[in-house]
């Protein structure tokens, strides 16, 4: 019989059990972040090992290649340049955009009501061709609903502008607490500040507040700082500016208002006498305000796991606010940026190879299965 035939009869016999196919076993395997880690070892281990090729070339070939190489390591210094002046037109064309985002900072705050004309926004023609009359009458009545309630309620600016950006974007929402949100509604503005012409490699974050119950600064800041040129131990690995390390500030909390620290009871029992009493003992709290006060990188460069991995969040973390949330903050406070970013992926397992079969297919189309994407991040060197 052919062999599919017999494999088919063989699927209703009693104890029969299918192993999963060589596809199947490969999609599940890359999804276990103890294989993919063990992987990523192995490759690290590679990189740099010679290769049974290059050990069979003749000595002339190999005297060349190294020749090659040298071209190379001087390719990464040109490259070190060029990322260096990347940075100063960076900072040439920062100075551009900020008036634009002063007058958007105007506007949040309520320091300056801007005019019909510009409030006048155009809709996309496939946006006007999906309303139908009676949806677009009933949208001009809602909002002109709308207006007679912002009359009574007088809004100023936009309230709570940051904040909901901060909430609509997963990266910054998984560090926001309860706690927090009472004071970044006071968040007025984030302006990123690149370092001066002639001085080393950095950038910025400022977070500007109206006065609030919470701190009496009026501005925290975060400062990043990089470094563009190869390493001369290893001049192959350089792949553009890396994040040396970040400074926080000191925020002067209010007393009692300390959302980074909390308070607890514990009971203690002494050994001899049997009797019990209560401490109280202050401990540090998760709070999107921690972002302030990251972990010092030492001068040897040696951190433990938990600390090198807070770093390594904290830096994807100031690089999107500088390159994404920053300069298109309006559009993350009304959702638009997060479909643009999503769709910037490709959806994995949509369809299936119909050689596999319906039942891989089925697989990949699980809702529960869920394949790791994401972009680059930025590189973490901490010697």
């Amino acid at each position: 019989y052919p062999l599919n035939d017999i494999m088919q009869e063989m699927a209703f016999m009693p104890g029969f059990v299918r192993l999963p196919s060589a596809r199947q076993l490969t999609v599940q395997m890359m999804q276990n972040p103890q294989i993919l880690a063990a992987l990523q070892e192995r490759l690290d281990g590679l990189v740099g090992s010679p290769s049974g090729y290059m050990e069979s070339l003749p000595k002339v070939v190999k005297r060349r290649v190294n020749a090659l190489k040298n071209l190379q390591v001087k390719c990464a210094h040109i490259e070190a340049k060029f990322y260096e002046e990347v940075h100063e037109l960076e900072r040439k064309y920062a100075a551009l955009y900020q008036p634009l985002f002063d007058k958007r900072s105007d506007i949040v705050k309520a320091a300056y009501e801007p005019t019909d004309e510009e409030c006048e926004w155009k809709a996309d023609d496939e946006e006007e061709l999906t309303v139908s009359k009676p949806e677009e009458m009933k949208e001009k009545a809602k909002v002109e609903e709308e207006k007679k309630d912002e009359e009574k309620e007088d809004p100023k600016g936009i309230p709570e502008f940051w904040l909901t950006v901060f909430k609509n974007v997963d990266l910054l929402s998984d560090m926001l607490q309860e706690h927090d949100e009472p004071i970044l509604k006071h968040l007025q503005d984030i302006k990123v500040k690149f370092s001066d012409q002639g001085q080393p490699m950095s950038f910025s974050l400022e977070f500007y507040f109206e006065p609030n119950e919470f701190f009496t600064n009026t501005l925290l800041t975060k400062t990043y700082k990089m470094r563009s040129e190869p390493d001369e131990s290893d001049p192959f690995s350089f792949d553009g500016p890396e994040i040396m390390g970040c400074t926080g500030c000191t925020i002067d909390w209010t007393k009692g208002k300390n959302v980074t620290l909390k308070t607890i009871k514990k009971k203690q029992k002494h050994k001899g006498r049997g009797t019990v009493r209560t401490v109280t003992k202050t401990v540090p709290n998760d709070s999107f305000f921690n972002f302030f006060t990251p972990p010092e990188v030492p001068e040897s460069g040696e951190l433990d796991e938990d600390s090198e991995a807070v770093l390594a969040a904290d830096f994807e973390i100031g690089h999107f606010i500088r390159e994404r949330i920053v300069p298109r903050a309006v559009l993350y406070f009304t959702g638009e940026a997060i479909e643009d970013d999503d769709d910037d992926y490709d959806e994995e397992g949509e369809e299936a190879d119909d050689e596999e079969g319906e039942e891989e297919g089925e697989e990949e189309n699980d809702p529960d299965y869920d394949p790791k994407v994401g972009g680059r991040m930025p590189t973490v060197d901490l010697m």
